[in-house]
C-alpha cells in the first residue's frame, strides 16, 4: 500500500481485511455492512464496553458510514467512496486526494473508538477531578475551581478578537478618521452627516488611490480592487467602515477588510459571468420564489419586500450579487407604483403575519419613503411583525438618526404590531462606540434588535464568532441566527465546512450563558429555505467525493408536512479548511475534533 493509506488502514485493520479479501465491490460492500452491524450491536447488546463518550462518537460515525456506503445515497450523490476505498484497499492505491484519505481516517478512528477528541485542547493539561468521589461542598468547590480553569482558558482565546469599544482601538481609528477628512477638506461635523458618509463611497478608481492614502493594501488586494472597478464589479467602501481597518493589514481588521475587499478568485469569476450573473449567482433560486416583483417567498405566514436593491457598501459575499451594478446605484430604488403592488400583495394575502423589509439596505431610502412604506405595512391588520434588515448600524451608524428614530417609534404599537430590527455585525471589530449609540437610539424605544451573522473562513477561528456574541450583547443587540457560508462558486475563498460551525456551536458558543448565545446555527438550502443544523433530522452526509468533499442531503422544512425533494449539497473540504488556518497562524490541533461533526 502507498504511504498515505497506513493511517487509514492501522485505524481499522479489519475494514481493510475485509475490503482486501472482496473479489467483486459488492462482496466487499456486504462485508462490511454485516461487520458494521455486528460492531454496533455488539455495543448495544452490551457484550462488550467502552467509555459512553466514546460510544457516542462511535454511533453518529456508524450511521454515516451506513449512509456513505449505501447504494442509494451513491446513486443520489453520483459518486461512490466505497469503490474508492476498495481499490485501494485491492491495489494499494485509489485516484482520490489526501483529503478523501482524512475523512476515513477519521471516520475510521472513531468506529474503533479512538477518535482524537479526548482530551480536548481547550482542558489539555488541566486534571479532571473524579467527583464522584467527593461530596457536599467539597464536590462543589472542586468542580468550581475546575470551572474557572476551564473559563480562563475560553478567556485567553477571547482576549484574541477585542471590539472596537476598546479605548486604545478608538485612539487608533480617530487618526485614521483625521486622515479621511483630511483628503475630503471635511469636518466633523461632515462625518456625522449620514448623506455625508453616502456622498464619499469610496467605489471608483479616484476612491480606490484615496483608500491606499489610508491604509497599506497587500498586491492581492490593490490587484482585485482594481480589475472590480476597472469591470464594474460591485465594490463600495464607506469612509465610516473604512476607518475601522487598521493602517496596516493585521490580524485584528483581517474580518473587515474581508467584508469589502474582494478575492482576485471572485473577481474573475464575477467577469467571467459578466452576462449570466443573474443565473449562475442566483444561488437562493429567488427567481423561482417571487410571486411578484420585490417579493420573495419560500414559508406560509413570511416574506420579504425589497423597495431598494443595493446599499452604500457592498458586502463581497453578498447573497444577492447578481442584482448589484455598484453602491446606491441609481436604479437600486424600485418605482413607488411596484412598491405599492408589492404591498398590496401582502394585503391580499390574509396567511402573511410577518414581513421583512431588505434589499440591498432599506434604510439607504430618504425618511420620507421608509415612513411610507411602514405606515402602509402598519394598516395590514394580519401583519402582527414588521422586521427591518440593515447593516448601516455598522457601515453607517450615523444614518441611524433622532428623527428616523421617531418615524420607528410611531409604528411599534404594543398588543398589535411589533416593530423589529435585523443586523449584520460580522466581527467584534465592526462593534464601535458610533454603532453602540445606533443600537441605543433604536432600543431606546422599545425595538429589539437582532443580529445574523455569516459564518466565513474570515470570523470562523477558535471563539472568534463567541467574542462577537458578547460584544453584541454589550449593545444591546440579540444573537439570533449564524449561516454557514452559502455555496456560491464565486465566492468559495470564504466557505467553512459544516463541521466547524457545529464544533463552534457544541464547544464555543455553549461555553456561554445562554443569554448570550444562537443555538440556531442555519443552512440557507436553495428554494427550501432554512435548515437547522443542530437538528439530526434536517440533514445528514450520505457521501465523500473523491476530492474530500463531503456531500450533505438537506431535508426541506416541509418533511413530514409536504412531499418535497431534499437538496444536495457538495461542501469544501476539512483538510483544505485546516490548511488556510495554518497559514493564518492558526494551530489546527485547535480544531481536531472537527472531524467527528457530521
Amino acid at each position: 500500500m502507498t504511504p498515505r493509506w497506513q493511517e487509514c488502514w492501522d485505524a481499522a485493520p479489519e475494514l481493510y481485511a475485509l475490503l482486501k479479501e472482496s473479489e467483486t465491490l459488492e462482496s466487499g460492500r456486504e462485508k462490511l455492512i454485516s461487520y458494521i452491524d455486528v460492531l454496533e450491536w455488539t455495543y448495544r447488546r452490551d457484550i462488550d464496553t467502552i467509555k459512553s463518550w466514546d460510544y457516542i462518537l462511535l454511533k453518529e460515525a456508524v450511521r454515516c458510514l451506513k449512509n456513505i456506503i449505501s447504494p442509494r445515497n451513491e446513486r443520489l450523490a453520483g459518486t461512490s467512496a466505497l469503490e474508492h476505498l476498495w481499490t485501494a484497499a485491492v491495489t494499494g492505491d485509489a485516484e482520490v486526494t489526501d483529503d478523501f484519505v482524512d475523512e476515513f481516517v477519521h471516520l475510521f478512528k472513531a468506529i474503533k473508538g479512538q477518535s482524537d477528541v479526548y482530551p480536548s485542547r481547550l482542558m489539555e493539561g488541566i486534571e479532571f477531578p473524579d467527583f464522584d468521589e467527593y461530596n457536599g461542598r467539597e464536590a462543589a468547590l472542586l468542580r468550581s475551581d475546575y470551572l474557572d480553569q476551564m473559563g480562563k482558558r475560553m478567556n485567553d482565546y477571547l482576549m484574541r478578537y477585542p471590539s472596537g469599544l476598546e479605548p486604545e482601538i478608538v485612539k487608533k481609528r480617530s487618526e485614521n478618521k483625521k486622515k479621511i477628512l483630511e483628503v475630503f477638506d471635511a469636518t466633523e461635523a461632515d462625518w456625522e452627516d449620514w448623506n455625508w458618509q453616502f456622498n464619499h463611497v469610496f467605489k471608483d478608481k479616484d476612491g480606490f488611490e484615496t483608500i491606499k492614502k489610508i491604509i497599506k493594501l497587500n498586491p492581492e488586494q490593490e490587484a482585485a480592487i482594481y480589475l472590480a472597478i476597472e469591470n464594474n464589479v460591485p465594490f463600495g467602501v464607506t469612509p465610516h467602515y473604512l476607518h475601522l481597518m487598521d493602517p496596516e493589514p493585521s490580524d485584528y481588521d483581517y474580518a473587515v477588510r474581508r467584508q469589502v475587499f474582494p478575492p482576485l478568485r471572485y473577481v474573475e469569476n464575477m467577469i467571467a459571468h459578466k452576462k449570466d450573473k443573474a443565473l449562475a449567482f442566483d444561488f437562493m433560486r429567488e427567481h423561482d420564489t417571487s410571486p411578484i416583483e420585490l417579493v420573495t417567498r419560500r414559508y406560509p405566514t413570511v416574506a420579504i419586500i425589497k423597495p431598494y436593491d443595493s446599499c452604500p457598501q457592498i458586502c463581497v459575499y453578498c447573497q444577492r450579487n447578481w442584482e448589484l451594478t455598484s453602491p446606491l446605484m441609481d436604479s437600486a430604488l424600485a418605482p413607488k407604483e411596484r412598491i405599492d403592488e408589492a404591498i398590496e400583495w401582502f394585503a391580499e394575502h390574509e396567511q402573511m403575519m410577518d414581513v421583512l423589509i431588505t434589499g440591498g439596505d432599506p434604510l439607504a431610502m430618504d425618511d420620507g419613503l421608509i415612513e411610507y412604506i411602514l405606515k402602509r405595512l402598519s394598516e395590514i391588520p394580519h401583519l402582527h411583525n414588521i422586521r427591518i434588515a440593515t447593516r448601516l448600524p455598522i457601515t453607517v451608524p450615523q444614518r441611524i438618526t433622532e428623527e428616523l428614530c421617531e418615524i420607528f417609534a410611531s409604528y411599534y404599537e404594543v398588543g398589535k404590531q411589533a416593530l423589529y430590527m435585523v443586523t449584520h455585525f460580522e466581527h467584534p471589530y465592526e462593534v464601535t462606540p458610533e454603532t453602540a449609540e445606533a443600537i441605543r437610539r433604536v432600543k431606546m424605544l422599545g425595538m429589539d434588535v437582532y443580529n445574523q451573522q455569516v459564518f466565513t473562513f474570515a470570523n470562523s477561528r477558535r471563539f472568534e464568532t463567541a467574542a462577537l456574541r458578547i460584544a453584541l450583547k454589550q449593545i444591546g443587540v440579540n444573537p439570533y441566527y449564524t449561516f454557514n457560508m452559502q455555496g456560491k462558486s464565486e465566492i468559495e475563498d470564504y466557505a467553512v465546512p459544516i463541521a466547524r460551525l457545529l464544533q463552534e456551536r457544541k464547544e464555543e458558543a455553549r461555553l456561554l450563558p445562554g443569554i448570550f448565545r444562537t443555538d440556531e446555527p442555519i443552512f440557507n438550502v436553495p428554494f427550501l429555505g432554512k435548515n437547522h443544523l443542530r437538528a439530526w433530522q434536517d440533514h445528514e452526509l450520505v457521501a465523500i467525493q473523491p476530492d474530500g468533499r463531503r456531500v450533505y442531503l438537506f431535508h426541506p422544512w416541509e418533511k413530514n408536512i409536504e412531499k418535497v425533494e431534499p437538496y444536495l449539497y457538495t461542501e469544501v473540504t476539512i483538510r483544505s479548511y485546516l490548511e488556510k488556518l495554518k497559514e493564518r497562524g492558526e494551530d489546527p490541533e485547535d480544531y481536531r475534533s472537527i472531524w467527528y461533526y457530521y
